[in-house]
């Protein structure tokens, strides 16, 4: 290779025809290592140099470090302290207020600090060395910066991926501890570590990019924190008085019509009163908020022009998303969540968030460099033997590992914050599973769990797992300690196969209805340890329930082959909607069906935002990625009076359950007797009036009779006397044609008044009609009655 083209080509990691050169990356990439098999040799050190590139206006040049150039500083930079993490605005020695910056990077070799200001309409980027190390966390003080400033990190250290590390100070870092966001992540190929195009692609990961991604990528802003919330009252309800709603705040404000446009899809419009209006009048006293952690969308969806609409993709795990913000992104959005906790708990209604430990969305080894894999990859995630590969427990492509004490503590200074310096009340634990695992199986005295288990403030808020993972062993429903509770999947099956006709026999709704006692009277746990649901955000909607039998997810462009096919849905006899009235009488039915027994089960019941009022998604049953009408709330459902008797359905459930303890034990029933009269906590009927025998809970039935006596409830009220309530009886009937059902006669009761009928599309507010005992009543077909003892 003589010619000139010939030299050029080689410099540019290009062959002579043009193809790129294995070994070589293209446009400034590096292959460091090359290996007979295309790869890099496990344990070769980097090349002393990379081609030089041209260093931003007002930055001067510096020696090389690790074959990367670092710039001498262009502001001056004290030792600070190496606590707390991430930037902290304060004033310094002398009185100089400036943000002390503090990270943890373990491995590096060395640290550069980034500012970013706005000069003649062109973003500068100052690079500051950080020199000072403490216990592994590179830190210091840079006077003068303040509140609103804009930064991000450069972490100097060798390109092996086949040892599991992957340094590459031409990347822009997103603190992990930022607390407000700038920007929107898109994903081009600057923002990879790797050459993400590389011909070669079983290889592309261990080729070097050494292009710079700061133009690319969103930047952490330095927060002022001035707030004590001195003024906020939090509602502490107790678990067992506790009804969730689950939903997302752009989707639920984004159509409604009493909020102003300009509030609609943010924090501020979740906090307008027209929104608190609806959950105040349905009664909830928690919201269960679909991530808000600051995410990023992934490659394939906006390959595909579409957005992660969710949010599981977890790159901020201090900062509120900034696309959920009215007041701006370069710190607003931190007191517009602030004043949202504020004004929901002025309505008494606590605040809990869905958030995303197990994984970032950095995803796999072929995923972009956003924060942790090039603060210290091996450091923040589980590698496999094969240290070029993730170990991925998550199904998204990574696994925290949170076995790392310093993983550990920012998981759990992340949720301190959000309870005393954000004012959440507790926290739902997206595949809780893959937190518990020790080195490998899941383990409940894995070092998470103890941690959360003797803090001093997390132990004090409401914690949910979901109980899975996808690795082996992941599936651990009912066993997490006692401090816990848990998304009940196992409730969720019975009640849906139950109301479609598919349970074999009712054993499993017995204990479903009653507390699970099966999965959770173990180790001082309590019926609370169960969240009730019927739906969730994944899945369908309650109304797509029973009017979709399969999936329509075509919209997501993955040819309808996401999401589940285990729905456990019966459609009414028509796919999709219809205009034939009897069949949409028959769903509004069924939705009262599922609504009444999920409100009438012992243990937190848990709804999904639209469910009350017949929300559909068109039976999409896996909405991630879609940020549209397919997800958003549509309001004026609440117009159309059917929907609305359905609300209104739901809002006196609610109101039912807050008025009689019976209904929101704190214990489990015993079924014994606890006076002479022979008269049990819990009982259990045939259609015949007697009492369910062990032949009974074996054989098919599509009938129910359920006792709840309102004597012998455990516990005392805040003065130390016992409490007693009403006595109820719920048959639940789901045959398609009515039957007969005698009424229990003494010592059960001597009459009975019917306090909800789900088969009446209109439910009277005014007292019922009262049966006598040992009657046989009419239960129309697939329906639910709701009766209180007459003494």
């Amino acid at each position: 290779m003589s010619s000139a083209a010939e030299q050029e080509a080689v410099q540019e990691g290009r062959a002579p025809d043009g193809e790129a050169r294995e070994g070589r990356a293209p446009e400034g990439g590096v292959r460091e290592g090359h290996s007979p098999e295309g790869g890099v040799r496990e344990g070769h050190a980097p090349e002393s140099g990379v081609r030089e590139k041209r260093l931003p206006d007002g930055v001067l040049p510096a020696p090389l470090v690790n074959g990367s150039r670092r710039p001498a500083p262009a502001v001056a930079v004290w030792p600070g302290a190496p606590t707390p993490l991430g930037a902290r605005f304060r004033v310094g020695p002398d009185g100089v207020a400036g943000t002390n910056f503090a990270l943890w990077a373990g491995g590096a070799e060395a640290v550069d600090l980034c500012l970013f200001d706005e000069r003649d309409g062109a973003t500068h980027e100052t690079r500051v060395p950080l020199t000072e190390l403490t216990h592994e966390i590179w830190h210091g003080f840079v006077p003068g910066v303040l509140p609103g400033r804009r930064y991000g990190y450069r972490v100097h250290g060798r390109w092996d991926p086949w040892t599991g590390a992957r340094w590459n100070p031409a990347k822009l870092l997103l603190d992990p501890y930022a607390r407000a966001v700038d920007g929107d992540f898109s994903l081009p190929p600057e923002v990879y570590g790797h050459v993400r195009d590389w011909p070669q692609q079983h290889v592309a990961d261990t080729v070097r990019d050494d292009r710079d991604s700061a133009p690319y990528v969103p930047k952490g802003v330095v927060v002022q924190d001035d707030d004590d919330w001195s003024d906020d009252h939090r509602p502490k309800t107790p678990w067992a008085d506790s009804v969730i709603y689950e939903l997302h705040v752009r989707g639920f404000t984004r159509l409604h019509p009493g909020i102003p446009e300009e509030l609609r899809g943010t924090y501020a419009g979740l906090a307008h009163p027209a929104a608190i209006e609806h959950l105040v009048a349905l009664g909830v006293t928690a919201v269960e908020l679909l991530p808000v952690h600051q995410f990023a969308h992934e490659d394939h969806l906006l390959r595909r022009g579409l957005k992660n609409y969710w949010g599981y993709n977890s790159i901020g795990y201090f900062a509120p998303h900034a696309g959920y913000a009215a007041a701006g992104t370069t710190g607003g959005q931190v007191g517009e969540f602030k004043r949202m906790v504020r004004a929901l708990h002025a309505a008494g209604i606590e605040v809990i968030l869905d958030v995303v430990y197990n994984h970032t969305a950095e995803a796999g080894e072929l995923g972009p460099m956003l924060s942790l894999r090039g603060i210290d990859n091996r450091g923040y995630y589980r590698l496999q033997s094969d240290a070029r590969r993730y170990a991925d427990y998550t199904g998204c492509g990574n696994t925290l590992h949170v076995v790392q004490p310093h993983v550990l503590r920012l998981i759990t200074d992340s949720l301190r914050y959000w309870v005393t310096e954000m004012g959440v009340d507790g926290f739902r634990f997206d595949l809780a599973a893959a937190l518990a695992r020790s080195m490998h199986d899941v383990d409940m005295l894995s070092p998470f769990l103890a941690v959360i288990a003797q803090d001093p403030v997390l132990r004090r808020v409401k914690l949910i797992a979901e109980p899975w993972d996808v690795g082996s062993g992941g599936y651990q429903v009912g066993a997490f300690p006692p401090l816990w509770t848990e998304w009940n999947d196992r409730y969720r099956n019975a009640v849906r196969d139950f109301w479609r006709g598919a349970l074999p026999d009712v054993r499993d709704l017995g204990y479903r209805l009653s507390g699970s006692s099966d999965l959770y009277a173990w180790g001082g746990r309590r019926p609370y340890a169960s969240v009730n649901f019927v739906t969730a955000h994944d899945g369908f909607t309650l109304r797509d329930l029973v009017s979709y039998e399969r999936k329509h997810n075509e919209a997501n462009g993955e040819g309808n082959r996401d999401g589940t096919d285990d729905n456990r849905a019966w459609n009414c006899g028509v796919e999709g909607e219809t205009d034939e009235e009897r069949v949409r009488a028959l769903r509004r039915r069924q939705l009262r069906n599922l609504l009444t027994t999920l409100l009438l089960s012992t243990g937190v019941p848990m709804l999904v935002a639209g469910d009350e009022f017949g929300r559909t998604q068109r039976g999409s049953n896996n909405a991630y990625c879609q940020d549209n009408e397919i997800s958003w709330v549509d309001w004026s459902l609440l117009e159309e009076p059917g929907w609305r008797a359905l609300f209104d359905l739901t809002s006196r459930l609610i109101a039912l359950r807050h008025r009689h303890p019976v209904l929101r034990r704190r214990a489990f029933f015993s079924g014994r007797a606890h006076s002479v009269d022979g008269l049990r906590d819990l009982a259990w009927f045939t259609a015949r009036g007697a009492e369910m025998t062990e032949r009974d809970w074996y054989a098919p039935a599509g009938t129910l009779g359920m006792y709840l006596s309102g004597r012998d409830i455990p516990g005392r009220d805040a003065r130390g006397a016992p409490v007693v309530d009403d006595s109820f009886l719920a048959v639940l009937h789901a045959g398609d044609r009515p039957a007969g059902f005698v009424l229990p006669g003494p010592p059960w009761a001597h009459r009975y008044e019917v306090v909800v009928d789900t088969s009446a599309e209109e439910q009277g507010v005014s007292p019922g009609v009262v049966h006598r005992a040992g009657v046989t009543i009419t239960v129309p077909a697939r329906s639910v009655l709701l009766l209180r003892v007459v003494e």
